[in-house]
């Protein structure tokens, strides 16, 4: 099981932007921006989601006060 590497803050940020992104992909946004915007918002969904970024893992950033 991978541990959490994100804090609370981090998760609502990109919760926050995920939902914004993909509400764009649905309702402004044409074209191949529709689907650029649709798929960051949901992978930034996900990682709120599961509290885990894989970009974040290679450098070693933790944003959580624990490593659970």
């Amino acid at each position: 099981m991978l541990s959490k590497n994100m804090g609370g803050t981090d998760r609502l940020l990109r919760a926050v932007i995920g939902a914004g992104l993909l509400i764009l992909a649905f309702v402004a946004l044409v074209g191949t921006w529709a689907w650029v915007a649709g798929i960051v918002g949901l992978v930034l969904l996900a990682t709120a989601a599961i509290g885990y970024c894989p970009l974040y893992a290679p450098f070693g950033i933790k944003t959580c006060r624990t490593g659970t």
